[in-house]
């Protein structure tokens, strides 16, 4: 699917790439959510926490790139199936099998 990336190659944050990435990003970026979320329930206060906030997207935006680099056949059949199914994980098993064993899931 031509729609999960941009003109410089870079996959698009989109929902359904967000989604289908969503087990890579739980195990790779979980040390930026946890701190981000220790911060958030510290201080209500929204500034507080933007350099945290701006450590989850900047590991979640390097670990798509890393993904598309790896295996962007895979990841775009599942991104795709994700986006015309509208992210419904049970209708996309095949791609998602498939881009998990091209880019397997790792901390």
């Amino acid at each position: 699917m031509s729609g999960t990336i941009d003109a410089a190659g870079e996959p698009i944050p989109t929902s359904a790439v967000l989604m289908a990435a969503a087990k890579h990003i739980a195990a790779r970026c979980r040390a930026e959510n946890v701190a981000f979320i220790k911060c958030k329930k510290k201080d209500p206060n929204p500034e507080k926490c933007l350099d945290k906030g701006r450590q989850v997207t900047s590991c979640v935006l390097n670990l798509l790139k890393e993904l598309h680099q790896k295996c962007p056949k895979e990841m775009d059949a599942y991104a795709g199936c994700m986006y015309y199914y509208t992210n419904e994980f049970d209708l996309c098993r095949k791609e998602q099998e498939a881009f998990e064993k091209a880019c397997p899931v790792s901390e």
